[in-house]
Order: C-alpha cells, then sequence, then structure tokens
C-alpha cells in the first residue's frame, strides 16, 4: 500500500527564496492527507504535481501564519474549481471563525462540504479513523497551543501465495485466506489453510509530525518507535537560547528526541531564515542520531 510524504516546504515564519513555509501531503492510496498550510501551499501541490482537488483531509497545526496562511486561498480555489466532494479541514480553536470571516467579507459560498473538527492541543486525541489510518494529535509545547498529528496503518491483510493457489480455488475464499482464516468445509474440516497460502502483511507502518515545538519529553511515549519522525530543527547550538525563548527546537535537540523515542528515521525541518544553508543541521543531528535526513522540498520519501 502506498504511504509516502511529499515535503512541500521546509521553512519557517520569516521568507526566505530558497525556502517555502511548512506544509506537507501524505499519500496513502490515493488519498492526499495536507499537514499544514503555509502561504503559497497551492502553487507548491501544483509544482510537485499533485492534484489540489485529490485532498481529502487537511490537518492545521497551530495559529502562526507560516502553518496556514495558504489555507484560505487553498479552499476557494477548490470552490472555483467546481469542486462537490467533502473535505475534512481539522485544526485549533479559532481556526473557524478566521475563515468563515474571511469567506463572509468576501462574499464566498461553498460549493463543496467542508467539515471542520477542532483540535485538543492539552492531550492526544483520534481525529481520523480512515479505511487504512488512524490519525491522532500530538500534544506539543509552544508559544500557542499547537498539536503534532500521528498516522498509524492499520494491520494490512496477509499476501496470497499466487503460485501456490489451486486452479479451481473459489475466488470467495481468497478474503478468507488473507484473513488469516482457515477455509473449512460444511463439515468444519480444513481443505486450505491460510499458512498454507498466504504470507503475513508486512508490518504497520507510521509517521509522527512535530512542528513547532520544544524539546518535549511528555511526547516520547506517543511517538516511541514510529518509522519516520519529522521534527522541526529551526535552530543550530549557536542559537539554543533563542530557541529556548520561542519555543522551538535545536537540531541536536530533534535528534535526542528521535533516540529517546527510538524512532526509526529522523527528518528535520522548519529551518529558520537566519542560515542560508542547512549542511550544518544534518551534521549536529547525525552526531547524536545518525539516521537522520534533511526535508528537502520536492522530494518524496517512502515511509
Amino acid at each position: 500500500m502506498t504511504f509516502n510524504l511529499t515535503i512541500l516546504g521546509s521553512g519557517s515564519a520569516t521568507p526566505i527564496l530558497n525556502r517555502h513555509p511548512t506544509a506537507q501531503v501524505v499519500a496513502i492510496e490515493g488519498d492526499y492527507f495536507l499537514i499544514d498550510c503555509g502561504e503559497g501551499t497551492q502553487y507548491r501541490l501544483m509544482e510537485n504535481h499533485l492534484r489540489p482537488g485529490r485532498l481529502k483531509y487537511i490537518f492545521i497545526s497551530h495559529l502562526h501564519g507560516d502553518h496556514y496562511f495558504g489555507l484560505v486561498p487553498l479552499l476557494s480555489s477548490l470552490n472555483l474549481s467546481g469542486r462537490t466532494d467533502d473535505l475534512w479541514l481539522f485544526g485549533p480553536r479559532g481556526l473557524w471563525e478566521i475563515i468563515t470571516t474571511q469567506f463572509r467579507y468576501s462574499d464566498t459560498k461553498l460549493n463543496y462540504p467542508l467539515h471542520f473538527q477542532e483540535t485538543d492541543p492539552h492531550q492526544p486525541t483520534q481525529l481520523l479513523d480512515h479505511p487504512n489510518v488512524r490519525v491522532e494529535t500530538i500534544p506539543l509545547q509552544h508559544r500557542i497551543d499547537c498539536t503534532g498529528f500521528l498516522f498509524r496503518e492499520k494491520n494490512r491483510k496477509r499476501k496470497l501465495i499466487a503460485e501456490k493457489l489451486p486452479a479451481d480455488l473459489p475466488v470467495a475464499f481468497y478474503r478468507h485466506l488473507k484473513d488469516g482464516n482457515d477455509v473449512l468445509d460444511d463439515l468444519g474440516q480444513v481443505l486450505y489453510r491460510a499458512e498454507d497460502y498466504t504470507i503475513p502483511a508486512p508490518p504497520a507502518r507510521s509517521y509522527a509530525f512535530c512542528s513547532d515545538t520544544r524539546y518535549h519529553e511528555a511526547m516520547f511515549d506517543q511517538i516511541r518507535g514510529v518509522d519516520l519522525l519529522y521534527h522541526e530543527a529551526s535552530f543550530l547550538d549557536d542559537m539554543e537560547a533563542l530557541s529556548e525563548k520561542y519555543f522551538h527546537s535545536t537540531a541536536r535537540q530533534a535528534a535526542l528526541t528521535a533516540v529517546q523515542a527510538e524512532v526509526g528515521r529522523l527528518m528535520i525541518g522548519h529551518f529558520s531564515s537566519r542560515y542560508k544553508t542547512t549542511d550544518e543541521f544534518l551534521v549536529q543531528a547525525r552526531s547524536v542520531f545518525p539516521e537522520t535526513v534533511l526535508a528537502v522540498e520536492g522530494e518524496t520519501t517512502e515511509v
């Protein structure tokens, strides 16, 4: 099953020409989940050949502009393009008021249903029970209420061993075998054992998005063991005091989080515009957690 992440923006609040504000797309079996929507996100979607019309779910972490200033333009463009499909929006208290106020004064009436659910910044809460994945909030520690998002793939069905399947095996039995159930005859005798004709499904995968936040030990247990962790790394060690003041993290602190939470891989982003290059971010993070990569705009990573 497809489960990948495309980075649309890796920068922070102050604009810089070669970076864009936070936005990324999780793609799961054809459904697009947009996480944050900084200014210009709809252009970044088009540049990366991700059709905005395929968005089904949007998650906004907090109400600092570099994480949501692109939302109203995106919603408006979807309306102008003739969208009629439902769209689900998850975000903090106040977001719905911001959107409806702008639409009221621009006399915008959406032609598609937009469903809003307010997030709880204080405790983990399940937001979505999708056929393929569950999504829950991760309470973060920032200057204002802020949540991360945890995507956990549901357990997949076992895989059929095509070359072992009898030619006369009814197709209706495939589902039983993939569910791990033996096929029985009318007397309850085993006709086909699931373990003979299937192999276990790959382990369920998981992705955690954590931006913006200070080094925050309280979230370690919730994200423990995730396959891929995206963690903000706004600053290097030389600005650790500034990072603490503004409730952000350094590259080294992001890596310490990855170590303490025993994650598989770490991706760092949300780089401050004070830094014109990002090479040193990777150096400092990898000195603590070698399985670290940079969030590179336009790149897609398999979870």
